[in-house]
């Protein structure tokens, strides 16, 4: 990527910035933390849509219970 890309933060980071960035184009997306932006992960895009969709359908359990 070049050095113009945009990093997008979560909305949930609020003033503290401390969160998780991402910068997305056609065929990856990059991951990096919002406090210390390197190193970065960077993952093939049908993978990383597949986590993506995984944690949106995913069971949620209450806190400290697993689910099973």
């Amino acid at each position: 990527m070049t050095n113009n890309e945009t990093w997008r933060r979560s909305s949930y980071s609020g003033a503290g910035n401390n969160c998780v960035e991402l910068a997305v184009d056609r065929t990856t997306t990059r991951v990096r933390d919002s406090k210390c932006p390197g190193p970065e992960l960077t993952f093939a895009d049908r993978p990383f849509r597949a986590f993506l969709t995984g944690l949106a359908t995913a069971p949620r359990a209450a806190a400290g219970h697993p689910v099973r």
